[in-house]
């Protein structure tokens, strides 16, 4: 991957990598303005008639991966954009006992929409060292901007409006639907954890991530976790079979576990 400085400095586009958006980092406080005079290229307008700056940035999410991968050496990873995609049909399977309970069409929005902010604020995972608050200052920043900033007629302001209140609820985490939302994330981090190990055919121990497991709330989505645990168990008992293969017990460290725990407590 090329760095940062190498896309912006350069005299000529990495054409590589155009695929690939490095998180913009700026110096002193975090600020949304900063962010955006930091994007290569031009820095989308505001207060147009159109929402075709806000269709601009949103590509993004397509760009932005997903940086708890990227520690382990998985560089052409998932996006937040293909994390948040596989979220939203899972969401379409909430069984009976759950489906009659909530609404599965903002569930679906929810889940396109609750990683949005991290398109400006980047893919923060909790051995980052950013505090939870500062985290949620930026993201509530980046929904401010995209939802207000970026819509100048009526009807598309209020489309913002919705947009912004399907994130508020989420981050909130009071009612059934974001409940479920939250459920179905850690349960698509599970998935792709587990995908990615068997990809690796047992070469790669992403272990650490099965801890999201405990803090699923609900019973319907527990019990996924539960059926993938039990299929990854199997997966790494057939290859301590193989030579050089020592298999996974998908435990953490005590102060691992201590980070990972802090940073879902508000989950």
């Amino acid at each position: 991957m090329g760095s940062q400085a190498e896309q912006t400095n350069s005299s000529k586009p990495d054409i590589a990598n155009l695929g690939f958006t490095p998180m913009v980092k700026v110096s002193g406080d975090w600020d949304v303005q900063k962010v955006v005079e930091a994007i290569p290229g031009d820095a989308p307008k505001t207060g147009g008639q159109s929402p075709l700056a806000f269709f601009h940035m949103i590509e993004r999410l397509k760009t932005t991966k997903r940086e708890g991968w990227r520690r382990f050496g998985i560089e052409r990873g998932e996006s937040i954009s293909d994390h948040m995609y596989r979220m939203s049909i899972i969401s379409m399977f909430a069984p009976p006992s759950l489906a009659k309970r909530i609404d599965l069409h903002k569930c679906m929005k929810m889940c396109l929409i609750h990683d949005m902010a991290e398109l400006l604020v980047g893919d923060i995972t909790p051995v980052d060292g950013v505090p939870k608050p500062e985290k949620s200052r930026r993201e509530s920043l980046t929904m401010d901007f995209l939802t207000k900033n970026l819509f100048g007629n009526k009807d598309d302001a209020a489309i913002g409006e919705d947009i912004r209140a399907i994130w508020d609820e989420y981050e909130d985490s009071k009612t059934l639907e974001s409940q479920y939302v939250h459920d179905i994330d850690k349960m698509e981090l599970l998935l792709q954890m587990m995908e990615y190990e068997k990809r690796a055919e047992g070469a790669l121990d992403l272990g650490e991530f099965a801890y999201v497991s405990s803090k699923m709330t609900l019973e319907e989505t527990r019990a996924w976790a539960d059926e993938l645990l039990e299929e990854r168990e199997k997966f790494w008992g057939a290859k301590k079979h193989v030579d050089g293969v020592k298999g996974v017990d998908g435990g953490v460290s005590e102060e691992k576990a201590k980070m990972q725990d802090e940073y879902y407590s508000r989950e």
